[in-house]
């Protein structure tokens, strides 16, 4: 993971996401509901429910809105029912995208998806056509601001906590995890009295491509209207910004 600020392109979202926070709980609403019906409202006992609230929190989503969601699940009988869909393809220069969504009506989806990628410069590929260059990982995000702790005393926390890896920079630090480590780091960093900013699976690029400086509005573009969908959870490049 060397070299791979997942933070900066955080930072850069969460900007974006200010004007828009209603959709983005909307989708929490969504994963959080969906995780509840599948596997019960005890966020102990539920892995999927526990991380989507997690993530939710992370986003600064009110705790009222989570156990609203959680309550219409195990309120709903045969309610909504959702689906975990994901594309891939292509954007400008051969970035290879993954597209993570959760839909009630595939066919609404696909065709999105397809739109966004063919009308900025993309292109839908086959199952398994990029999947194979990310790799699933944990991921965590400690604010440095007010922590009194050297970059050595939190490699020795990352490690003891069974982390695979650490990133610093002036205003965070980076953990990665093996993905089936990410719960017991977390529980563990938690536990040594951090406070998480991130806490999330995710998919980590094995390498990145450069985007053309003539292209960089086309791709962004393409990101922004796949993010824009209500279908879409995430959305997963190796563009090199």
């Amino acid at each position: 993971m060397a070299g791979h600020s997942k933070w900066s392109n955080i930072k850069h979202r969460k900007g974006a996401q200010d004007a828009k926070r209603g959709k983005i709980f909307q989708k929490h609403s969504k994963l959080i509901y969906q995780a509840a019906k599948d596997g019960g409202s005890d966020i102990e006992m539920n892995a999927a429910l526990r991380l989507a609230v997690d993530k939710a929190r992370s986003d600064n989503m009110p705790n009222d809105n989570i156990e609203r969601a959680i309550k219409r699940a195990t309120d709903a009988g045969q309610g909504d029912d959702y689906n975990e869909v994901i594309y891939e393809g292509y954007g400008t220069n051969g970035i290879a995208v993954l597209v993570y969504t959760l839909t009630d009506n595939v066919n609404r989806t696909a065709t999105n998806v397809r739109v966004a990628f063919d009308r900025n410069g993309g292109s839908m590929g086959e199952k398994g056509s990029v999947n194979y260059m990310f790799d699933r990982k944990g991921y965590l995000a400690i604010a440095r601001e007010g922590l009194d702790v050297d970059e050595d005393t939190m490699l020795m926390h990352v490690l003891e906590a069974g982390g695979e890896d650490l990133e610093v920079s002036d205003d965070v630090f980076e953990i990665y995890t093996e993905a089936t480590d990410f719960g017991a780091v977390r529980d563990a960093l938690i536990a040594e009295g951090f406070e998480l900013d991130r806490a999330e699976l995710t998919m980590i690029p094995q390498t990145t491509i450069p985007v053309p400086e003539d292209k960089i509005s086309v791709f962004e573009k393409m990101i922004e209207a796949l993010e824009d969908d209500d279908d879409v959870n995430e959305v997963y490049h190796n563009a090199e910004l």
